[in-house]
């Protein structure tokens, strides 16, 4: 299972964005993108459903839950 920071960084690197434009965007310091992506933090619940959106993804889906509900969720 990808945890949260593989995802995140998973996500940016695909839409071709710097941790310094995200972390512009979520109003925090590229350093705690740096470390979210390097599992040493994790973002503040609070932004999830900003980085879910910006990625067009749901919040389950930054977990890797999708993998794990299955079809019968």
């Amino acid at each position: 299972m990808i945890r949260l920071g593989e995802k995140i960084k998973e996500l940016r690197k695909n839409k071709n964005i710097s941790q310094e434009v995200l972390a512009n965007y979520l109003g925090v310091s590229f350093q705690a993108v740096s470390k979210w992506e390097r599992g040493l933090l994790s973002p503040d619940i609070a932004l999830l459903p900003k980085i879910a959106g910006l990625y067009r993804c749901s919040i389950d889906s930054l977990f890797s839950m999708d993998a794990v509900w299955g079809v019968e969720h």
